[in-house]
């Protein structure tokens, strides 16, 4: 599924100070004090007596209602020996540099012996800043859908709210703040947000921020509808042989259920296509919602997809709707001969399907057969040519040799008379 995934910001602290405007460190902070006040106690994350540590940092374990001055004992559940490198301080227990493998239940036991506190250790990281999607499937709604981008060994959470960037007169009027929502999770469809009845010529930002007992961290993004725009492929695909014409298919199908029925919000269509033994589609793009084929081979059977678009070209192309086959009628005025031919042919381009539709045109012509015709031209041209020559150069010979013979001198041709008359004749 492009989607559109821009960072604006992320991590805590500092950086998140100095990293979003005025607006949003107001968004942020208020974040921060629902992680804080929310999600810090171990309780609140449904998990009574469960203390939570960072993995490489030093692990305190206390044990309530002693006094530093106390004796204390700790123990740990299924072995009689403290991690190697623990200390006790103060009555509390002290894990240096703590790896998962410290993680278990402990326990805190007075001199005589007897149980004062018991803790289940949990150790994990802090959050990463989670990576972000983001899809509107009609023109009224788009969704968000995200990742964790660390694992952290850690229950999580996540807070997911909106802004609409630019803001109408009376939009400013009611809200001070800029209109601030809800990106509604939906407990079915884990780390997925919704914002519904949304503008399609407005920007939103969106801040998804995840929590865990140890800290939160966010991600900002800037959403255009325009962008991000992907209709649901197209639903219903039909596809069926023309009677008497052995080279065509009807192919029929319909908007898909999502997309909201409006005059002013039309899809465009692309339609792919193949015989199955081949391994090129041909592609087709229409307003319409059916088509027909016309160059389709006759009694094999096709493979046939569609997919829709935004018709003033917005965002991106659907996905390829399920495949619909057909097999075009075959032709029965044709003889046994060209049926052999033909199988042949397509027997010679069989081959594994290809996935990447191929914009050209099935050609149902023998390349060999369009050589052997070029071949045969250019010779039959290449003898006139030369038949042409061998005229002209002859034309050519004939007339210069006359031209000569009528320049020849007078007194020549005299000479030559009289040397050819007898001598009597000449005395």
């Amino acid at each position: 599924m492009l989607l559109w995934d821009v960072e604006r910001g992320g991590g805590g602290g500092d950086e998140m100070h100095n990293s979003i405007p005025s607006l949003g460190r107001v968004m942020v902070f208020l974040t921060a004090a629902l992680a804080s006040a929310s999600f810090a106690v171990p309780e609140d994350w449904g998990e009574e007596g469960v203390q939570y540590g960072q993995l490489g940092t030093d692990v305190t374990l206390s044990c309530p209602g002693i006094r530093a001055s106390s004796a204390v004992r700790w123990r740990r559940a299924g072995t009689t020996a403290l991690p190697e490198g623990s200390a006790i301080q103060q009555g509390s227990l002290v894990l240096p540099s703590a790896s998962q493998a410290l993680g278990g239940t402990y326990s805190c036991h007075g001199k005589d012996g007897s149980l004062l506190h018991t803790v289940s250790l949990r150790l994990g990281h802090l959050p990463g800043v989670p990576f972000v999607s983001c899809r509107a499937s009609d023109y009224e709604n788009f969704s968000c859908s995200w990742t964790s981008s660390v694992e952290t060994f850690l229950p999580t959470r996540y807070i997911t709210t909106y802004r609409k960037k630019s803001l109408t007169g009376e939009e400013k009027r009611r809200n001070k703040n800029g209109h601030v929502g809800l990106c509604l999770q939906d407990p079915s469809r884990p780390g997925t947000c919704t914002v519904h009845r949304s503008e399609f010529w407005s920007s939103y930002r969106l801040n998804i921020t995840e929590v865990n007992p140890l800290g939160f961290s966010y991600r900002l993004l800037d959403v255009t509808m325009q962008a991000i725009i992907k209709p649901d492929p197209p639903e219903g695909l039909v596809v069926e042989p023309i009677p008497l014409a052995p080279r065509r298919l009807h192919v029929s199908w319909k908007y898909p259920s999502s997309w909201p029925k409006e005059p002013h919000f039309q899809l465009r269509f692309r339609l792919q296509y193949r015989p199955i033994i081949h391994r090129s589609w041909s592609v087709i793009e229409t307003v319409n919602l059916s088509e027909v084929i016309t160059d389709a081979f006759a009694g094999l059977e096709h493979v046939v997809q569609v997919s829709a678009k935004d018709f003033l070209d917005a965002g991106n192309w659907s996905e390829w709707s399920a495949e619909a086959r057909a097999t075009p009628v075959r032709d029965l005025a044709s003889t046994a001969s060209e049926e052999t031919t033909t199988d042949a042919r397509l027997e010679s381009l069989a081959e594994e399907p290809s996935q990447a539709p191929n914009p050209e045109p099935i050609n149902g012509s023998d390349p060999m057969e369009k050589m052997a015709v070029l071949v045969s031209l250019g010779i039959f041209a290449f003898f006139i040519l030369a038949a042409v020559l061998v005229i002209t150069i002859l034309i050519w010979l004939r007339v210069r040799k006359h031209g000569k013979d009528k320049t020849k001198p007078s007194f020549l041709v005299a000479a030559t008379h009289l040397k050819a008359l007898p001598k009597a004749q000449i005395l």
